[in-house]
């Protein structure tokens, strides 16, 4: 876990591990029957449990702060914000890209960083797109997939949501592609992390009110249909999750974190 994250929960590292210990102990002891047999999902009675503890802590925290910005934020400035934090992003995606062999992908990444960074004010307005210039981001996940590492079972990590084994192992190098995580002082690195993280969620508040059924199937699903697509670089058909009517992407909420 990265070193924003770790700083930012340590005070409370004790209420939330014994919080934890109980969501994943109702977890495990779930039956078979209140579970459904998906073989994507091996571990779902761990993954309920983890799942239930991020619920808690979104549902007490991180929604009701999103809630507020969303509501004393300007919509131009709630723009700028997401701008600033994607145009970030584009490293990332720049060196997945060669890493994967997609060089015209790179290229088009790098692009966008330098034109958002300096003609639009350190990436706050998004002014690549407009003129044509749009990549597919990737992150390390999408290269070990890439090199022929198999996905593994779906797994939901402690307040960082949805994932699978080689997208959890693809985090690391994540975090060390993202700028933020190289601020020294420490105010500033937590209260970047800390927008970023509130503006994400601030993103998937109307989103979710498409979730319908049972919350952490439909959630877990979503989030495996969304990630095998970016993954095979849409091979799969189109995006399901690209329309207006819906546009659940599961994944915002788990790279708010993975700085």
């Amino acid at each position: 876990m990265n070193r924003p994250f770790t700083t930012f929960f340590s005070r409370g590292l004790c209420p939330l591990a014994a919080g934890l210990a109980l969501a994943l102990l109702s977890g495990c002891a779930a039956t078979q029957s209140q579970t459904s047999a998906n073989p994507d999902d091996p571990w779902e009675g761990f993954n309920r449990g983890v799942f239930a503890f991020n619920e808690t802590v979104d549902r007490y925290a991180l929604k009701p702060l999103s809630q507020g910005y969303r509501f004393v934020t300007p919509d131009p400035v709630e723009a700028g914000v997401g701008n600033f934090f994607s145009n970030l992003g584009e490293i990332r995606t720049t060196l997945n890209s060669l890493l994967q062999g997609k060089g015209s992908n790179a290229s088009a990444s790098t692009g966008r960083f330098v034109l958002n960074s300096t003609v639009g004010l350190l990436g706050l307005f998004d002014v690549a797109t407009p003129m044509g210039l749009s990549v597919r981001d990737e992150d390390f996940g999408q290269t070990l997939a890439t090199w022929g590492v198999g996905e593994g079972p779906y797994l939901v990590l402690p307040l960082l949501g949805p994932s699978t084994v080689r997208d959890t192992g693809g985090l690391p190098v994540d975090m060390y592609t993202y700028p933020v995580t190289y601020v020294e002082h420490d105010p500033t690195r937590l209260s970047l992390s800390a927008l970023r993280t509130i503006d994400t969620r601030a993103g998937l508040l109307e989103q979710e009110k498409l979730i319908q059924g049972d919350r952490y199937t439909f959630i877990r699903d979503s989030w495996l249909q969304r990630r095998r697509f970016e993954v095979s670089d849409g091979e799969l058909g189109e995006d399901p999750f690209a329309s207006d009517d819906f546009d659940l992407e599961g994944s915002d909420f788990d790279d708010a974190f993975a700085e």
